[in-house]
């Protein structure tokens, strides 16, 4: 699951963005200019964008220009439009964006095009949380799952997991449930759900904390919590 900022003027074109990429598993944020747009880059620090390049107040060639001058474009950049041309895609290119995509969009040429703009992320790799092996420090026993995940041993210090080994026992026998015959997109939406649960759980409900904890905005941790059907209420506060 990846945050990925989708910036055009037109409203068609971002709402089928959206559903498309969110069918896929993803965050999407949405800006229709590019004001719109630097203030979703200042709040969530998306993992792609997709930028649209004729834009009624800043062009996305302009906006994508101010990033890399100001040292903002850390992020894979996908530029799009239906009347751009060649030298316009080649100065994009050259200024920084990853690719270059043509209206109307192709399904697969966008799917493609946004795995490859994951793949190629610069920014560091968000931490995973160990499911395979944990060990806390201040206590004498470790918690080991049977699944087929990888960790290592003391990433995370013992505050980390304040909640005891209750917790960390009822995870374990989650992931040991979890079914890997399942459909994809079934299996997904399965380690979403414990995935959530476990940082509301560990963080009382604070959806603030959690929110930061995953690198979401809380708008669109409140909408995945929706779609998982996972309910923040019984794990403590709400809100702040």
């Amino acid at each position: 699951m990846a945050n990925i900022l989708v910036v055009d003027d037109e409203m068609g074109i971002r709402e089928l963005l959206s559903e498309i990429l969110g069918d896929e598993g993803h965050v999407v944020q949405l800006a229709e200019n590019a004001q719109q747009a630097r203030e979703a880059r200042a709040q969530s620090r998306p993992d792609l964008v997709l930028l649209d390049i004729w834009m009624p107040d800043t062009d996305g060639v302009t906006l994508l220009k101010e990033w890399q001058r100001d040292g903002l474009l850390t992020m894979p950049v996908i530029m799009m439009s239906g009347h751009a041309t060649i030298d316009t895609a080649v100065e994009a290119t050259r200024i920084g964006a990853l690719n270059f995509l043509e209206k109307p969009i192709a399904l697969q040429k966008l799917l493609k095009a946004v795995q490859q703009g994951l793949t190629r992320n610069v920014e560091a790799p968000r931490p995973v949380v160990p499911v395979a092996r944990i060990n806390v420090s201040d206590t004498s026993s470790s918690v080991v799952s049977s699944a087929p995940f990888a960790a290592t041993p003391g990433t995370y210090e013992s505050r980390d997991f304040s909640m005891g080994n209750h917790m960390l026992q009822n995870n374990q026998h989650s992931f040991n449930n979890l079914s890997f015959d399942l459909p994809l997109r079934e299996a997904r939406d399965a380690f979403e759900r414990i995935y959530f649960e476990y940082h509301l759980h560990r963080e009382g409900g604070s959806m603030t904390r959690v929110a930061e904890k995953t690198g979401l905005e809380r708008t669109h941790l409140y909408r995945k919590l929706k779609q998982l059907g996972v309910e923040s209420v019984k794990y403590g506060k709400r809100g702040e």
